[in-house]
């Protein structure tokens, strides 16, 4: 007998980019199961297939999944018509605890927009010690906005447009592991999608419904950042932005939004504490992070035999593992706490 959990990555496989046909058929038939029954496509036989690949993949790396009719499916994003039918995860996600707050902004930060955000999730952090940051990882305010709150010992989201067998863009992989600790990372691919553009636009949903509120720190006239404010909108979301000077191209799109009124302006955490009309509280204890539970393999096993470390490709050779698989498998080491990653693809055990 089938789990639940099969036909709910089945139904994932079988509909990756026709979420209202998916969610139409469960709101028929109520289970994943029996949706998956009555579903009338050509490309079942791959979608199973593809399911049963992911079921081993979550198994073996103790992946969280939740399903979009499961009562504990994030309880914001529950609300959200376009809400992902499947999220997965990894790290120590409370997502429906406490206040979330979502930063975005340009990849082209200005130093002033970086210390600008960091600033602001600084004094977010003393103000309000029960909020949550959620960002993209991407390069600028994205980035800026993780490492402030891993700063501040707030949890941290982070929404990549890919799977969890990769992190993008690599660089940011330490803090990614870091927020690992205090938040996680989650995801609605299945592992194997390559972080393509049409992901990221997608991705800014999450982004977006995950949160009580979302901040603009510093955009364009165009972007990602712009498209996570339209659908703030959208999802009745809480918008705030920061000012420019009218000759700042890097805030002309920020400037723009508070011009429209469509979002609040503000210049601090303590603006955007009195605009949400939050009371601080006390500092939660945050629970100490568990390594999640991974049977051996010969590469873990490989790394623990090498006292100096051992490159990527020395693994790949010993092993007779193809690359990619290699390094799927050193990265889900390296996010449960096993292994250490050095420069120049050399990796040690964690002691």
């Amino acid at each position: 007998m089938q789990s639940e959990l099969i036909y709910q990555l089945a139904l994932v496989a079988l509909y990756p980019y026709r979420l209202r046909q998916a969610h139409q058929l469960l709101h028929r038939y109520g289970t994943a199961k029996a949706a998956w029954e009555n579903a009338d496509e050509e490309t079942k036989p791959l979608a199973w297939q593809r399911a049963e690949q992911e079921a081993e993949f979550i198994r073996k790396h103790a992946i969280q999944t939740w399903f979009c009719t499961d009562d504990n499916y994030p309880r914001r994003l529950r609300e959200c018509p376009d809400r992902p039918l499947m999220l997965f995860g990894k790290g120590n996600i409370r997502h429906s605890e406490g206040k979330f707050v979502s930063v975005v902004g340009t990849r082209r930060a200005t130093e002033r927009g970086k210390e600008l955000t960091r600033r602001f999730v600084l004094d977010l952090a003393q103000l309000c010690p029960d909020v949550t940051i959620v960002s993209g990882l991407a390069y600028g305010i994205d980035v800026a906005a993780h490492r402030a709150a891993l700063e501040a010992e707030l949890p941290t989201i982070i929404v990549p447009a890919h799977g969890l067998d990769r992190i993008y863009p690599a660089v940011h992989r330490q803090v990614a592991v870091e927020a690992l600790e205090n938040g996680g990372i989650l995801t609605e691919y299945m592992s194997g999608n390559e972080p393509e553009k049409m992901h990221f636009v997608a991705r800014n949903r999450i982004v977006a419904g995950l949160a009580d509120a979302v901040v603009v720190a510093e955009s364009r006239n165009h972007g990602g950042s712009l498209i996570t404010a339209g659908m703030a909108i959208d999802y009745n979301r809480d918008l705030f932005a920061f000012p420019g000077r009218p000759t700042d191209e890097e805030y002309r799109g920020c400037n723009d939004l508070i011009r429209l009124q469509k979002a609040t302006l503000i210049n601090s955490a303590a603006d955007f504490v009195a605009a949400m009309n939050w009371q601080p509280q006390e500092p939660k204890p945050v629970s100490q992070p568990s390594l999640f539970s991974q049977s051996d393999s010969p590469v873990l096993a490989l790394v623990a035999s090498a006292e100096e470390g051992i490159h990527i490709n020395s693994i790949v050779m010993e092993t007779g593992l193809n690359y990619a698989d290699v390094a799927s498998e050193l990265i889900m080491l390296e996010m449960d706490g096993r292994v250490r990653a050095l420069p120049g693809g050399i990796y040690r055990i964690r002691i």
